[in-house]
């Protein structure tokens, strides 16, 4: 068994990039850029008007005469002589001889010609050529995450593919004979099968929308079977359940059989004890506790982060913060406990259902509090370390 310490470090040595692949725009949302985007042109690609009003050569007079109009996406280029002005309307091209644009609202306009009421500053209201960014420049440096602006901006630049790390494809399997599928009637000793949803909502919030389920009976054979099938479509499989000593606990051996890598079994934490952490090639294997709350805290220490990592994201973990404890909090477990908690104005609280089996009281936390094992009791008002959920 190994400390909690020595389990993220473990997982921190995995955490590495998946592969890469060169997908459209419009499929990019959330994912991380591998390689920096080069701008293919300058933005804007011409001295681009900013307002609607009349573009002209900047001097003190303020009489012009108006001798043609410019519509955005117009390529035309009017020529001007002293005196005269264009119409001229937002993201229109502005003409050469013209270095200004006056808005509509401060001049009149009267017998084809203009009189400006309020002189704009030289240069004013004209975007000139690259202001925002020039040809060959850095549009979007690698690791960058791909928020709607981000995709926007490539699209505004007529980039339309770019190199992202790729989603990792993930498998789930479930283990336990007494699980029930949500919506039957359940049977004498029987609970319903809670784990397979939380687990692909989980992996939904990091985007992973296309996971494998299935179900697997309590005996090695089927469950052998099983985890063979799985690791050869996954890069990531989450085995649920089964992982622990009882006589129909498959798992570890199913993985044995398999030639899976064992990296650690079991760390010194409550709950999550049973936890399982290896690899075959290059798909990671976690099998997880069969207690719910239990399983998806295991997924929030140790899931996210590889996950994240595998992504391309920089900042794997879930944000760890630190609060002052409205209540003292005691350890007599000589492990690392986890909690779930509530944080608010940066106190914290327990919350009261901390039992592995129990996700009532987890749904309504926002905080998974840490206590190290080598810490009997955190005074009220001291400073605990906690996971923001």
């Amino acid at each position: 068994m190994i400390s909690v310490t020595e389990a993220l470090q473990h997982i921190n040595n995995h955490c590495t990039p998946s592969k890469v692949a060169k997908k459209p725009i419009k499929k990019v949302m959330g994912m991380v850029l591998a390689a920096d985007v080069l701008s293919p042109i300058n933005m804007p690609p011409f001295k681009q008007s900013a307002m609607d009003g009349y573009a002209f050569e900047y001097s003190d007079d303020t009489t012009y005469m108006v001798v043609g109009e410019v519509q955005a996406g117009s390529s035309e280029n009017i020529k001007l002589g002293r005196g005269e002005a264009v119409r001229i309307f937002t993201g229109a091209r502005v003409p050469n001889d013209a270095d200004t644009v006056v808005m509509q609202e401060h001049v009149t306009r009267a017998d084809g010609c203009i009189e400006i009421k309020i002189l704009p500053k030289p240069k004013a209201n004209v975007r000139p050529l690259g202001e925002q960014i020039t040809k060959g420049a850095i549009a979007l440096e690698k690791g960058t995450t791909l928020n709607e602006a981000g995709v926007g901006f490539l699209a505004g630049l007529g980039i339309a593919k770019v190199d992202v790390y790729q989603t990792p494809k993930v498998s789930v399997l479930i283990t336990g004979d007494e699980l029930q599928k949500v919506g039957k009637e359940l049977e004498e000793g029987q609970v319903y099968d809670s784990n397979s949803l939380t687990l692909q909502l989980a992996l939904k919030r990091l985007g992973i929308t296309e996971v494998r389920v299935s179900k697997v009976k309590d005996d090695l054979r089927s469950t052998t079977k099983a985890i063979e099938k799985h690791l050869k479509k996954s890069d990531v499989v989450l085995i649920s359940g089964g992982i622990s000593v009882g006589d129909y606990d498959f798992v570890q051996q199913a993985l044995m059989d398999n030639n899976a890598k064992e990296v650690f079994y079991k760390v010194n934490q409550k709950p999550g004890k049973p936890l399982w952490f290896g690899y075959k090639g290059n798909t990671k294997i976690f099998a997880l506790p069969g207690n719910p709350a239990s399983s998806l805290i295991c997924f929030y220490v140790y899931v996210w982060p590889l996950l994240k990592a595998q992504m391309g994201y920089q900042e794997f973990h879930l944000p760890r913060l630190r609060a002052k404890a409205k209540t003292a909090i005691k350890n007599s477990y000589d492990k690392t406990i986890f909690l779930k908690g509530n944080v608010s104005n940066g106190n914290v609280s327990v919350l009261t259902g901390q039992a592995s089996s129990m996700l009532k009281s987890l749904a309504v936390s926002n905080a998974l509090l840490i206590v190290p094992s080598n810490i009997e009791e955190i005074n009220k008002g001291e400073y605990i370390t906690y996971i923001q959920l």
